[in-house]
């Protein structure tokens, strides 16, 4: 199973899928990573890793439907049969999105359905946990459909909220078990274990 990760900064999460892809955990390989940020950290650990690392964003492609048909251009390329959204902070095309329907995967540091949905990333969700004093927050892997954090939900797990918790405390610990959730997925996806939808059949010419 060839997977490619999307991320915008630093790719702690790519890292975990790397590392669990070299020791076996996952019966896969990360054929590609791509960013919308030149710089991100996620370029960086993947070129590290020996896998193609891409750079496709606003300043490459100033037409959203140019970029939308260059990234899907690119997994296709690639042959890329699992995407993995890990801390992406760009929209998904339609053209991407119809292409790879049902095989788009996104993190999310939060129980969704609540604390999801457009503007709610990062520090953002935290913070809004522990405003409304909520005493366990977590971690959410959804498949990507249209939406904000809306597509049917694969798995979560539960993280205690503390007491003294910030948002930099509890966001530590909610990236650490997020991190374990992905690989725990992308290995039940690839042995088997986790079917995801049957592919649509691509239309006749």
């Amino acid at each position: 199973m060839n997977i490619a990760v999307l991320a915008s900064h630093e790719g702690t999460t790519l890292q975990a899928v790397l590392d669990a892809c070299a020791a076996g955990q996952i019966a896969a390989r990360v054929a590609l990573a791509i960013s919308n940020n030149a710089a991100s950290g996620a370029l960086r650990r993947a070129r590290l890793a020996g896998v193609e690392a891409v750079h496709l964003s606003g300043a490459t492609h100033p037409d959203p439907r140019e970029l939308d048909r260059a990234l899907c251009a690119a997994l296709e390329e690639r042959q890329i049969d699992l995407i993995l959204l890990a801390g992406y902070m760009k929209r998904l095309g339609p053209v991407t999105l119809e292409r790879f329907a049902g095989r788009i995967l996104n993190t999310h540091p939060a129980l969704l359905p609540r604390f999801g949905g457009q503007g709610m990333y990062g520090a953002r969700v935290h913070r809004a946990v522990l405003a409304s004093g909520e005493r366990v927050s977590g971690a959410s892997i959804h498949l990507v459909d249209g939406g904000y954090d809306t597509g049917p939900l694969l798995a979560q797990v539960r993280v205690p909220v503390e007491r003294d918790d910030t948002d930099e405390t509890l966001a530590a610990r909610v990236q650490a078990a997020e991190r374990a959730l992905v690989v725990e997925v992308l290995a039940d996806v690839a042995s088997g274990k986790r079917p995801l939808p049957a592919r649509r059949r691509a239309p006749a010419d």
